[in-house]
């Protein structure tokens, strides 16, 4: 759908997060609000801040900065754990080896027979510091369940039940996060300065959770007349963004924006990327009560996650 928005909408989701598991509470009118505040966002711009979020801001700046001193490392050291297709597609990959600058990817662990043998395989982590893997695990737990009270009051926006995103849908959600790390201008070629650290897409997932380093502009959002509009940093909050399943599971209603990363600045960037991505194996299809909200008409035909995901993967990486 989208709009001619010239800014991002900065929702307050605080009251959310304290009702939106409560059955009594699903009526609350602070927590409606909060719901009628997502939908327009998801209708409008398909991007969103959020702040109230309870993600303690010194681990949101902890993960930066540990994500900075592991770009900081010298080659051999990063290459220790250098994705593979042995790895599962988890790991560190430098600028050129994927559509990002450079990157290092983890994911939910996975055993699903053939379906995901091409992505099964721990997940690497640096030697150091010491604290990287316990310091990301804490991380990823917290933003998983953000992600999962989010998307209750998005199931709500739509028209549905709370859990209408919950169970065979995005119940064990196969999440991924990617630490992806900018180098500065400087050290790219001229020609490419106005080229792109991530050229302009949709993410295929679910919901995305963005958190980007405070003092620097560089991912852009296309809105309807296809102005790129900055996503400015926000202290104290995460950037959102929804993905293709959702497009899919709404019938329409709401559709992911084209977005891209610049990276002129003179200054090195890192973001760290949480993708809260439907159930492996579930198949994405137009929910009942969406398509009634859409006149009848299915919109889009049915799709597997999972081998959406590894057709994805193996078209973006290069290992």
């Amino acid at each position: 759908m989208g709009s001619d928005f010239k800014s991002i909408p900065i929702i307050d989701i605080s009251p959310l997060l304290d009702k939106i598991d409560d059955p009594k509470m699903v009526q609350d009118k602070e927590l409606l609000k909060v719901v009628r505040l997502l939908d327009k966002a998801c209708k409008e711009a398909g991007f969103f801040y959020v702040k109230g979020h309870g993600i303690p801001e010194s681990l949101v700046k902890e993960v930066r900065d540990i994500t900075h001193g592991f770009f900081a490392l010298p080659y051999e050291d990063k290459v220790k754990i250098k994705m593979t297709s042995e790895s599962g597609y988890r790991g560190y990959q430098r600028v050129g080896e994927n559509v990002t600058k450079g990157s290092l990817t983890c994911m939910k662990p996975l055993i699903f027979g053939d379906l995901g043998k091409p992505l099964e395989g721990p997940n690497l982590w640096p030697d150091h510091p010491s604290n990287f893997k316990e310091t990301m695990e804490e991380y990823i737990g917290l933003v998983r369940d953000l992600s999962r009270k989010i998307l209750r009051g998005i199931a709500l926006a739509l028209g549905g039940p709370v859990d209408a995103l919950e169970g065979e849908i995005a119940g064990d959600s196969f999440w991924v996060m990617r630490l992806i790390g900018y180098p500065v201008s400087t050290d790219i070629p001229e020609e490419e300065l106005t080229d792109t650290g991530c050229g302009a897409h949709t993410d295929y997932g679910l919901l995305t959770l963005v958190n980007q380093d405070d003092d620097i502009c560089a991912l852009e959002v296309r809105n309807r007349s296809g102005e790129w509009i900055y996503a400015v940093p926000i202290p104290g909050t995460f950037v959102c963004n929804i993905g293709d399943m959702l497009k899919v599971w709404s019938n329409g209603l709401y559709e992911p924006t084209l977005h891209r990363v610049v990276n002129n600045s003179p200054t090195y960037r890192v973001s760290v990327v949480f993708f809260y991505e439907p159930n492996f194996d579930t198949a994405v299809e137009p929910l009942e009560f969406c398509k009634q909200k859409t006149g009848g008409i299915v919109k889009y035909e049915k799709v597997v996650y999972g081998e959406h995901l590894v057709r994805k993967v193996l078209t973006n990486f290069v290992v």
